[in-house]
Formats: structure tokens, sequence, C-alpha cells
């Protein structure tokens, strides 16, 4: 048995060191190509007809201002079309009609689609609404997003640099960033991905990806490469790897920054992370293959495959968590110096982690020192994810399908914004949030239990996992049975003005709060 935890564990540690090395190579070419400058496309002087497209789905609290932003973007009304995308289900859809209707009465080319159902997701809708769309080039902006009004401006000019430049992405800025602990861990992830990997795969030549908004397309690509597809949650990185194998450029402009809403609670952000890690999974198994059959070059395919098989890193997170702590006992008893000897090496992975993410804070931030003080908070975030994200991963390689479940948008900017309140507020836990209050208190006895063997290099990794899955599995719970005690409160109030049937009013006074598939 002790063979068997040693051989899993050092399996778990390589794959991990293996991928968590990725972070030196891409501070490598971070050094490499950091004084490279982006050719500067000029000013606009063409004024192409561009669509806008604004898919939504139950959005009542956002899609005005969203709707609202798109119409102040600053470009020639005649050349400007918007589409909102809407498969609502409820009151959004009145909003959008009354928003549509104003601007459509100060000259605006704004539609309100609406689709028969909710086929395809939000693949389907951008599918469908670009049957219709009259622009050269394809802008879009999810629910979240506050489109500046110089966007057009910013990213037009490069298509006219190279036809076969297919896509513009901007860099992701945060509009709630210091809400709370919760955003500002979001917002530090966030800028790894935009500053470090979307810049630096794209000045090194590699495949970067659409972030599903905040950037524009030009249609005649997103047409060549097979338009959206809907067999994957991630439709944008589905599409982003279809078109560049298609020949097609994509350029990413981390000098123009397209706002944007983090998610303001945990479950919220828990449903989005699982949709993003099992989209990923599903892509890398449809495009791993055509890659590799490819004939791009060998550096190309391999920093691809870090790409799309990143998240592979979860259930080994999960593992090494859960065998720290009888590893404890086997080193105490001896005999495997060798194998710990070995596995010490493995931290390193941690320096190029930590590296990344300070070049990403340095380059955006001046109080970056401060903001690199919740690293260790990012970390304990990362591990804490493990049991969700590991469930991701495993419905993405044993394919099992699921609803694209869309992240709850509440207009809560300032600190003073509450989203208790909030119709949308998420009043259930998965069952993993068990598993992770139980992996918590497990990890912490491996805390204690290095403490008692003064076996203290296991006990800052303890900590990490204790703290990670403690932290996520709380805030899941907490913020869980507040909405949940809101939402039956404001039921309460309704009911007073209007009864409601008196067995289902019992069936909401009983609801479970751990919901089980």
């Amino acid at each position: 048995m002790q063979d068997l935890i040693i051989g899993t564990y050092f399996t778990s540690l390589t794959i991990l060191f293996f991928f968590g090395s990725s972070g030196f190579i891409m501070i490598y070419y971070y050094m490499k190509h950091r004084d490279k400058k982006i050719e500067k496309a000029g000013e606009l002087t063409q004024f192409p007809l561009v669509t806008i497209q604004l898919p939504v789905y139950n959005e009542y609290y956002v899609v005005g201002r969203l709707i609202d932003a798109a119409c102040q973007i600053d470009y020639p009304i005649d050349k400007l079309g918007i589409q909102v995308l809407d498969d609502s289900t409820d009151e959004t859809t009145e909003i959008i009609a009354e928003r549509v209707a104003h601007y459509r009465e100060q000259g605006f080319d704004i539609e309100h689609i609406r689709r028969g159902s909710r086929q395809g997701f939000k693949a389907g809708a951008l599918r469908e609404g670009l049957m219709t769309a009259h622009g050269e080039f394809i802008a879009m902006f999810d629910a979240d997003f506050i489109p500046k009004r110089e966007f057009l401006y910013q990213t037009l000019p490069y298509f006219f640099l190279d036809e076969k430049i297919g896509l513009i992405q901007t860099r992701w800025e945060h509009l709630n960033s210091d809400y709370s602990f919760l955003t500002r861990v979001q917002a530090m992830a966030l800028d790894g991905h935009f500053v470090i990997e979307q810049s630096v795969r794209n000045k090194a030549g590699f495949f970067i990806n659409f972030n599903g908004t905040g950037g524009i397309w030009r249609k005649a690509c997103i047409i060549d490469a097979g338009n959206w597809e809907s067999d994957t949650l991630t439709e944008d990185l589905d599409l982003s790897y279809r078109a560049q194998l298609r020949g097609w450029k994509f350029k990413f402009l981390n000098d123009v920054t397209s706002p944007a809403e983090l998610p303001s609670e945990i479950n919220a952000l828990k449903s989005q992370q699982f949709r993003w890690t099992k989209g990923a999974i599903e892509t890398a198994r449809k495009i791993l293959p055509k890659v590799w059959k490819s004939d791009l070059p060998l550096e190309k395919k391999i920093n691809a495959t870090f790409h799309l098989s990143g998240n592979i890193v979860f259930p080994f997170i999960l593992i090494a968590g859960i065998l720290n702590v009888p590893l404890i006992f086997i080193k105490h008893q001896g005999g495997y110096e060798s194998y710990f000897t070995i596995m010490a090496g493995f931290v390193f992975a941690f320096i190029g982690s930590f590296l990344f993410y300070l070049y990403s804070q340095k380059d955006v931030y001046p109080d970056w020192q401060k903001r690199m003080l919740l690293f260790p908070l990012f970390l304990a975030g990362s591990m804490g994810l493990a049991v969700n994200n590991t469930r991701a991963v495993v419905e993405g390689l044993i394919k099992k399908k699921s609803e694209f479940v869309r992240t709850p948008k509440y207009s809560v900017i300032s600190r003073k914004d509450n989203w208790l309140d909030k119709k949308y507020a998420m009043i259930k836990v998965n069952y993993t949030v068990i598993i992770e209050v139980v992996l918590a208190i497990y990890c912490l006895f491996g805390v204690a239990a290095s403490l008692y063997y003064v076996e203290l290099a296991a006990v800052p990794f303890q900590l990490l996992f204790s703290m990670g899955f403690g932290l996520v599995g709380w805030l899941s719970v907490k913020h869980a049975w507040l909405a949940r005690k809101v939402a039956l409160t404001r039921r309460s109030i309704s009911s007073r003005k209007q009864p409601l049937h008196v067995s289902f009013q019992k069936k909401l006074e009983h609801q479970s709060l751990i919901e089980v598939p």
C-alpha cells in the first residue's frame, strides 16, 4: 500500500511539475519578447459595416447598461448594426424590447432577435445572428461587459494591416476587482491569462484564443473556419483553433481594454469555472488531433497542447492534496528517503507560477507589490477549486453532456452594492461542497500531524490545501444560505400581498440547501 501511495503521489507531482514548468517557459518568452512592439495600425480611415452582437440570457440587472454602452460606441451610425440575441425566459426580454424601441427611434439599426429555443446555447444564438448580420466585422460583448466608446476606433485599423487577420482580442479590465477578496483573486487569475499568456503567445507566434467577448472578428474568418459549433462548452476556444488552423491570424491588444464585472459570489464563480474547465477539456479532445495532424512547427504543436490541456492538472492537484496526509506517516517511518529527496525538487514549479503572476501584476498596476500579497490566497483558492474542477475534467473526458449554465450578473460594482437581494442569486450548492468541507478538516489534521512529527516542510502545503478547501466550502454554504434567507424573506413579503398555494409555500420553506444531480 505504501508503494502504491508513493507511486501515485510521485506521478501526480510529476504531471503537476510538467505543467507547472510551463510558467518558466512563458516567462522565458516574456523576457525574450517583452520589448517587442506590436505593429501600430494608425487611425481609422475606412468605415466598413460593423455588427455588434450581444448574446443575452436572463440578464435583468445588466442588459440595460450593455445596450446603452453598445449604442454609445463612437462610429458612424449608418455603418453600425446591433443585434441583441435574446434567449431569455424572464423580464429581461421586456427591458430589451423597451431599449431597442428607444434606440430605433433615434435612428439606430438595432434588432431584438428571439429564437424558438435555446438550441446550441450561446453558439447557437451567435450562429443564427450571423445569418442576418450585414457587417463585414462582428464585435461581441457578453452581458457583464461595458464596451468603451472608442472600441471600434482602437481595433478596426488592425484588420487593414493584413487581410488574413481574423480576430482582434482586447484585454479584460475589471469593474469590481476591489469589491472583495474573491474578486481580487479572480482579477489576479485573469490578469495572468491576458497580460502573460495571451500577450506572450501572440508575440511569440503561437496560437491564442478568442475569450468569448471583448473582441471583434472578420466575418469571413468565422464562416471559413466552419462557423460557431455547440459541441463544446467553450465555443470561443473551439472556433479560435479551427480558424488559426485554417491560416487566419489573431492579434491581442494588451493596451486596449474592455471593462467587465467579475462574479461577486462563490457559487457563480464555481459555475463559471466548471464551464470553462469542462469546455477546455472538450475542446482539447476535439482539436488536439487536428493540431498534431497539421503541418504546424513542432514548437507550436507543443505550445498548443499545453494551452488546450492545462486544466487536466486539477485531478492531480486533488490527488496530491489527499495523499499529502498519509505521506507524513510514511516519511516518518523511513525507507523512502531517495523518493522524498527527489519530490522536494518539485517545489520549484511554484516559483514559476509566482513569477508568472508577479510579472502580470507588475506590467499593469503601479501597486503590484501590494497586490502580490494576495498570491498565497490565490494559490489556496486554486487548490480549493480542485474538487469542482476535477468533476468538470472527468465529465469532459467521458463526454458527458451538460447545459450551458450562464454566470449570473448582478450589476455589483462598488462595495456599497449587494448581490444578496438579486433574483439570480444561487440558493443551492452542489454536493461537492460536502467533499470540500471534509477535505478541509482532513488537511487540517495533516497540519497537526506534520507539526507533531516535526515535518515542517509539509506544513505550508497542508495549510494551503486546508485553507483552500475550507474557504471554498465555507463560502459556498455561506453565500447560498444568505441568498436563500433573503429569497425566502422576499417571498414571504410577496405572499402577504398575493397568497401562495399552501403546499407550494411549504415546499419553499423546506427546500434543501444541497443540490444532488
